[in-house]
């Protein structure tokens, strides 16, 4: 595994980062088709032992009972100073007042409780701060203080426009509050909106970039009209990919034709067009299978020639903004 430096950090992560909302239990909560405990340890293992040392997770994650497996298996199995962990805030934990956002009281509570759930944490990533109803001088200075505390080594954002984006980074920077380092947006063959703003941005700013569901959901990984199970359950992601359907089709069949003449599964041609990709350190990648991660591993070295990322790229059609507001 050949690592590489997260944005402008001295710190080494795998150019394959886990998704552990796969692990958690079911009945804690969001969402109904992780896999529990036992189920969820080999494949961490699994992931260890081919050298990936880059972990994701939330809070809301099974109610955080991804944290909990997460965090107990890595120190089952791993070097905890070798191993990265970034974990989310803003969702719903509790009902009722401050259960939620982005307060400096959300945030605090939050992170220790992740902190109980996972071990010291490496990296903090906020959800997006729009609409939240916190001023962001609160956030940005709560999570400064996260991080001078030692409760978090960096922090990172997610899923927001541009400019709240550059909004954030020039109000730490005037005030000289820790500046996000990573930014975990959506990014796949299907969904390529980020490309006019967001990884310009991050090009010039040097900020890392890890996208989430970088097979959108699994669609470029099998026949457009392959249903699976979780698909079926996946209440957020049925509203990701129902906009271009006709052109999302296309591109899933020039995956699978590419597939087919380089003799490889389609997800490791679709991961591979994001891994080529310049601007992108590590994509999320969530492994129910041991096959998953010996294809996301695999995607690393295949090279994809100019004519086949231009037919995968050629039937795209512009998409809405999703997953962030």
């Amino acid at each position: 595994m050949q690592y590489r430096k997260l944005g402008t950090t001295g710190l080494d992560v795998s150019p394959i980062a886990i998704g552990a909302m796969t692990y958690g239990e079911p009945e804690r909560g969001h969402p109904v088709w992780s896999l529990g405990e036992g189920e969820a340890r080999p494949l961490i293992r699994h992931a260890l032992d081919i050298g990936i040392n880059f972990f994701d997770t939330a809070n809301m994650y099974s109610n955080g009972s991804s944290e909990e497996i997460l965090g107990r298996a890595l120190r089952d199995f791993a070097n905890r100073d070798e191993i990265v962990i970034a974990t989310k805030l803003r969702h719903p934990m509790r009902s009722g007042p401050n259960g939620r956002g982005l307060s400096r009281k959300a945030i605090m509570t939050e992170i220790d409780n992740s902190l109980v759930g996972s071990a010291p944490t490496t990296s903090i990533c906020i959800k997006s701060i729009a609409g939240t109803g916190t001023p962001i001088e609160e956030t940005l200075e709560a999570l400064h203080d996260v991080v001078k505390s030692g409760k978090a080594r960096y922090i990172g954002a997610s899923s927001m426009h541009a400019w709240q984006f550059s909004k954030a980074l020039y109000t730490s920077r005037l005030n000289g509050w820790t500046e996000f380092i990573s930014m975990q947006n959506h990014v796949n063959l299907l969904n390529r909106e980020e490309e006019r703003e967001m990884l310009p941005l991050c090009a010039d700013q040097k900020i890392a970039v890890m996208p989430w569901s970088p097979l959108a959901r699994g669609r470029l990984t099998r026949a457009w009209d392959e249903v699976t199970e979780r698909q079926k359950t996946d209440e957020f992601g049925k509203g990701l990919y129902t906009q271009s359907v006709d052109s999302d089709r296309k591109i899933v069949e020039q995956v699978a034709a590419i597939a087919k003449a380089r003799g490889v599964p389609q997800a490791q041609v679709a991961l591979a067009w994001l891994v080529q990709k310049p601007g992108i350190t590590s994509p999320i990648i969530g492994a129910s299978k041991p096959n998953h991660l010996t294809d996301a591993v695999a995607a690393l070295s295949l090279k994809l020639t100019a004519d086949e990322i231009a037919a995968m790229e050629a039937p795209y059609a512009p998409h809405h903004a999703v997953g962030f507001k």
